[in-house]
């Protein structure tokens, strides 16, 4: 059962909101967090990307930069760009994307639910990765950014977030990216007690977005429990930042692989070798989307393909083996072009489908790269369904969009 609190968020006056809030940190690079928040000593990036107020060159890993962060969010505090609530508060933030809005529940997920497995996470994490935010964590003293959840759709959540949302939004701003963003916040105790009550009665909940920096909250979390001779189980370090929505609210978008090289095959070779697996069809040079599982788009020399699975290259009953990720992963990159180890491998790089496959072909005909492989999106139920076995998706299969703005609320351990 899902265990969730309301808590005592620390958020940006409603003036400051669109000063304050930023992308979150894992979706830009250090240069541009630093070109971003040029002119604005409000931005989150001081905090969440340090190293934009040392000089260029600066590692992002480097000690001073985490201290930097802890300055910074002090400094925040002190100069009323973040304010703390005096309630303990669920908020409910939507985000609209071509003209289709998902609502999410913000609150404070239990860290014995991760720890357990009621929160399920369907990819594996890197330590390097893990240990950074978890410093990030602990310096602050608080989870600066949330973690994206969903849960199986639940009818009376959904009656509370139609009920909350017909009132007026505390923020309610779109984003230079055109994205919009809606925030309420719910204080009323009664209605409170309902949101808690009724995650309680959910199974589980799923990590769609930010596997590290669920662990690393939950970590940090699991850390301080165990350094605390009198922890009985009600302190705030229990809980870590998350915004969860209901399942039928999502959609993944597809996430695209190119190549740098056919591995010493000409293109004729490769289309040749492809004909074992694959049903190859010609589309010419209009662009060419998958349109269903097991389809895929190749651009190759100027031509868009499709390339359909032939019966019995996959195994439909094994939750990893039919996914298209799977079958991309094991018949094209793996046996015909030997790239093996999808995480490490620099001939191949991964482009998220909000960028289009316009993207693709630029990154081909620019002669970067020497082919283009576009996949059809996972579902959310196939999602679902993997962490439900107790299995990991191949790396860079899911790619939510858009994502959560951050500084929009934090939490803090104590």
């Amino acid at each position: 059962m899902a265990k969730i609190k309301p808590f005592k968020g620390v958020r940006p006056p409603r003036e400051l909101v669109t000063q304050v809030a930023s992308r979150p940190y894992d979706v830009l690079n250090s240069d541009e967090a630093r070109a971003e928040a040029e002119g604005n000593p409000r931005s989150l990036y001081h905090i969440i990307k340090p190293e934009i107020d040392f000089p260029v060159g600066t590692d992002e890993h480097d000690p001073r930069v985490y201290d930097k962060a802890v300055e910074n969010f002090l400094r925040f505090q002190k100069e009323g760009w973040l304010v703390q609530d005096p309630d303990e508060c669920y908020y409910i933030y939507a985000q609209t994307m071509n003209g289709r809005t998902q609502y999410g529940i913000v609150m404070a997920a239990a860290v014995e639910d991760y720890m357990s497995g009621a929160i399920k996470k369907h990819e594996l994490t890197r330590k390097d990765k893990e240990e950074d935010r978890m410093k990030h964590v602990r310096v602050n003293n608080a989870n600066i950014e949330p973690v994206f959840f969903a849960f199986p759709d639940n009818p009376a959540l959904d009656e509370i977030i139609r009920t909350v949302t017909a009132g007026p939004a505390e923020y309610d701003f779109t984003a230079p990216d055109g994205f919009g963003h809606h925030f309420w916040v719910i204080s009323d105790k009664a209605l409170t007690e309902r949101i808690t009550e009724e995650f309680a009665k959910i199974p589980a909940m799923y990590i769609a977005d930010g596997h590290h920096r669920t662990a690393a909250a939950a970590l940090v979390g699991h850390e301080r429990a165990q350094a605390n001779p009198n922890h009985n189980g009600t302190e705030e370090y229990n809980y870590f930042l998350a915004v969860a929505f209901p399942s039928s609210h999502l959609r993944i978008i597809d996430y695209n692989r190119v190549v740098r090289d056919l591995n010493g095959l000409s293109p004729a070779e490769f289309l040749e070798k492809l004909e074992f697996d694959f049903i190859v069809e010609d589309k010419g040079t209009e662009t060419y989307h998958p349109e269903a599982l097991h389809n895929f788009s190749l651009y190759l020399e100027g031509h868009w393909y499709s390339l359909t699975a032939r019966a019995g290259r996959y195994d439909d009953n094994d939750p990893i083996g039919v996914l298209d990720v799977t079958i991309s992963s094991d018949l094209i990159l793996r046996d015909i072009l030997g790239i093996d180890d999808l995480r490490t491998s620099k001939r191949i790089d991964f482009v998220g489908g909000i960028r289009g496959l316009e993207e693709l072909k630029r990154r081909v005909d620019s002669g970067e790269m020497a082919a283009a492989l576009a996949l059809y999106p996972v579902s959310m139920k196939q999602l679902m369904d993997i962490a439900d076995s107790g299995a990991i998706m191949p790396p860079k299969t899911t790619w939510f969009e858009p994502k959560l703005r951050s500084g929009l609320v934090i939490h803090k351990l104590d």
